[in-house]
This record gives C-alpha cells, sequence and structure tokens, in this order.
C-alpha cells in the first residue's frame, strides 16, 4: 500500500463532506437549477416606517419556517438612474427548483405574510427566473 493512499482517501473525504454542506459545489448542474423570486414592493404613502420595518421582519422571518427556501436577501433602491418607478422595496427569495416555489407560494405561513402585507401595498412586481451562468 503506498503512502499516499491516506491522503486520498482524505481528499475523497473532503469532497464528499463539502458537497454535502455547500449547495451546487461539485455538481454545476444542481447549481444552476436555482430559482429566483424577485419581489419589489411600493407601499402606499400613508404606511408608516413601523408598519415597513414589521414587513420586511416578517419576508426575513419565513427564511426559518419554511425549509424550500435555500436564501434571502432585501435591499432598498439606492439606484441614482431614478427608473424605479416607485418601487423603494426588493426581497429575493431563492429556491433550489420550481418545486420548492410552488411549495413556498401556498404555503401557510406565507399565505399570512400576504395577509399582513395586504393593504400596505400601492403596487407589487414579482419576476421569478432560473440563474443561468
Amino acid at each position: 500500500m503506498s503512502r499516499s493512499t491516506p491522503l486520498f482517501t482524505l481528499s475523497l473525504l473532503t469532497v464528499a463532506i463539502l458537497a454535502t454542506w455547500m449547495p451546487g459545489f461539485g455538481d454545476d448542474k444542481k447549481a444552476d437549477t436555482l430559482l429566483r423570486h424577485v419581489v419589489l414592493f411600493q407601499f402606499k404613502p400613508d404606511v408608516s416606517q413601523p408598519q415597513i420595518d414589521e414587513v420586511v421582519k416578517a419576508f426575513g422571518d419565513m427564511k426559518r419556517t419554511i425549509d424550500v427556501i435555500v436564501d434571502f436577501e432585501w435591499g432598498t433602491d439606492v439606484s441614482v438612474e431614478n427608473r424605479a418607478a416607485g418601487f423603494t422595496h426588493c426581497f429575493q427569495v431563492t429556491f433550489r427548483d420550481e418545486k420548492g416555489r410552488d411549495i413556498y407560494l401556498p404555503h401557510p405561513v406565507h399565505e399570512e405574510f400576504k395577509k399582513l402585507v395586504g393593504g400596505k401595498l400601492a403596487n407589487v412586481l414579482v419576476f421569478d427566473y432560473v440563474v443561468k451562468k
């Protein structure tokens, strides 16, 4: 048995662990099937900052309670091009695939979130896409 066998075994084990812990590691096809669910909100003028903060927090909290959400991020418009058309908040929810999104949309936690948001929005835009690299 050669001396390199334990090192080779350790290398294989490391790759196996990374492939398990890191979504998409060593699996280009899996990484390419990610689905992004982009949501833009334009709040009504009479909605207060504490109400907006409540909506933002509730949106982010869904990642902890809906296990098909792979990632979540959000931000407010900082563009200097003045082309946001009144939308101020952008939320991006990532799923492994369309099946994840299809579980998320009718999920009871998402339905409760929609009730919270109801009446606070002047406009909403939703755009889903499959990640291409």
